[in-house]
């Protein structure tokens, strides 16, 4: 099955305490659809400027990767820099350039309009939804969010949430949606606004999974060392939602399962700057952290008293 990828593609500037990187490959679609080409058809929309190397759509193509909807403008590409602390807890921004990005609005191609799943990346919302309302017959269709537009544009949020099938959000932005600082709580009331199921990304804590008649809570596979957490959560959105294109499913069994996907991949990606880690993992390392993730989560289940 394919799926569309809408987000931002950007040249990161990266800086921790032991290293840095200038201009690196970055953007919520180049994370998500480099992670979902590993698992299924991918095509990715966004916008880029003139400075933008023709090399890098040749490698996306290479990987099976749908670039036709991402336009060249006059100008310079996106670029976002930041530092992070020496445990990676905190992030400061220290410039945003929008440049190209700024006036970008999505038109889909005929072809995109028939995607029968998309990922939302962390855009406008009011452009969100302008998407959304372009397709013709999505069968899932989910969307990140970020504190900005919650505190800038909720409204127009709020009504893209009411038409999307699954809502990513961290729990910061969580408990700003709803009101109530409970994830389990929380999570529930915004079922109520639309969504059939909401994704709370909790960073080095996992993830969880809301549904109506289920809940999954999934830690974070264990890495020995953190170079550059940027991208993860895009990648881990891309990774789950090319899941559930691959099995054409959202079954409780099939989105755990996505969950786990979307978690082994940014595990890879934060080992590395950038994209780096994701463009060389393998399938056989990916089922090695697979088989991983089942043997730290798996447990008996003989009653503990009896």
């Amino acid at each position: 099955m394919s799926l569309l990828i809408v987000g931002s593609v950007a040249f990161d500037s990266i800086e921790t305490a032991k290293e840095s990187r200038e201009r690196i490959l970055g953007g919520s679609a180049n994370y998500a659809s480099i992670a979902a080409s590993l698992f299924t058809y991918t095509s990715m929309v966004g916008v880029v400027g003139e400075d933008y190397p023709k090399d890098i759509f040749t490698t996306m193509n290479q990987r099976g990767i749908d670039t036709t909807g991402v336009k060249t403008e006059q100008g310079e590409t996106f670029s976002w820099g930041g530092v992070y602390s020496e445990d990676f807890s905190e992030r400061k921004t220290l410039f945003t350039n929008l440049n190209v990005f700024e006036n970008f609005i999505p038109v889909l191609s005929d072809t995109h309009r028939k995607s029968e799943y998309l990922l939302l990346g962390n855009i406008h919302p009011a452009l969100q939804l302008n998407v959304l309302n372009q397709l013709e017959e999505p069968k899932i269709t989910a969307c990140d969010t970020m504190n900005l537009w919650i505190n800038t544009a909720l409204e127009e949020l709020r009504s893209l949430i009411q038409k999307i099938d699954i809502l990513l959000v961290n729990d910061e932005e969580l408990k700003l949606l709803s009101g109530n600082g409970n994830i389990s709580t929380a999570a529930k009331m915004m079922l109520k606004q639309g969504p059939r199921f909401v994704i709370v990304k909790k960073g080095a804590d996992g993830a969880a999974i809301f549904g109506e008649e289920f809940e999954f809570h999934l830690p974070a596979y264990p890495v020995k060392e953190v170079h550059d957490p940027t991208g993860a959560g895009d990648t881990f959105a891309g990774a789950l939602m090319a899941y559930i294109a691959m099995v054409d499913s959202v079954s409780e069994d099939h989105l755990k399962r996505a969950m786990v996907t979307g978690a082994i991949l940014a595990s890879f990606c934060v080992e590395e700057f950038g994209v780096e880690a994701l463009l060389k993992v393998t399938p056989e390392e990916i089922n090695q952290r697979f088989d991983s993730m089942i043997r730290l989560t798996r447990f008996d289940d003989t009653p503990l008293l009896k």
